[in-house]
């Protein structure tokens, strides 16, 4: 079908934009989180792009990351989960958000989206578990900086911890921590709980 979709961006209208491709102006639907990273109209833009086919519609969605694209797709597959809904999730959440929320199964983040109940963030949690790629972003909260959390997480995990117990501990970590001081932060927080 439609992989991917280059050309110039005619117009913005949150969440649907229009790109031209040498004369034919493909309408897009984008989540915000790709919205906000658009150029400027007039300039030149790239979407990776998936194509919904219903009988009253074609519908065509982009992305601006390979792993946006993948994410939507694994929403898809969610038995009572359409595209409608799917874009709403990565508008609210962005693919590292969710794949922390899926392994720390935390419902309450999903909860949060327009049009997403408990039941369903339940079963989006449920349905994603192990699905979604958890690169080293996606393994601490959102807006700290890297530190030595990657070591320790595997550390915990090599020492039996499971993902969500070593998640926790590794959370309030200085990223200024040596490795060997952070272990030992963290094997005392889960001893605590």
């Amino acid at each position: 079908m439609i992989g991917r979709i280059s050309g110039t961006l005619v117009e913005k209208n949150p969440p649907q934009l229009v790109v031209d491709v040498q004369g034919v102006g493909y309408e897009v639907d984008v989540p915000m989180s790709t919205f906000y990273n658009l150029p400027r109209n007039g300039d030149k833009v790239s979407l990776f792009t998936h194509l919904v086919v219903r009988e009253d519609a074609h519908l065509l969605f982009g992305f601006s990351t390979e792993r946006e694209r993948t994410a939507f797709r694994q929403l898809l597959k969610i038995s009572g989960v359409g595209a409608r809904t799917a874009l709403a999730v990565l508008s609210g959440l962005s693919v590292d958000e969710l794949a922390q929320a899926v392994v720390l199964q935390e419902a309450n983040r999903l909860t949060k989206i327009p049009g997403i109940g408990k039941k369903t963030a339940e079963r989006l949690l449920l349905e994603l578990k192990g699905k979604l790629s958890t690169e080293s972003a996606a393994m601490r909260p959102a807006g700290s900086a890297p530190g030595p959390g990657n070591d320790v997480l595997n550390a915990l995990l090599a020492l039996g911890y499971n993902e969500r117990e070593a998640l926790f501990a590794i959370r309030d970590l200085a990223p200024e921590l040596a490795v060997g001081e952070a272990i030992r932060q963290a094997l005392r927080s889960l001893s605590k709980v």
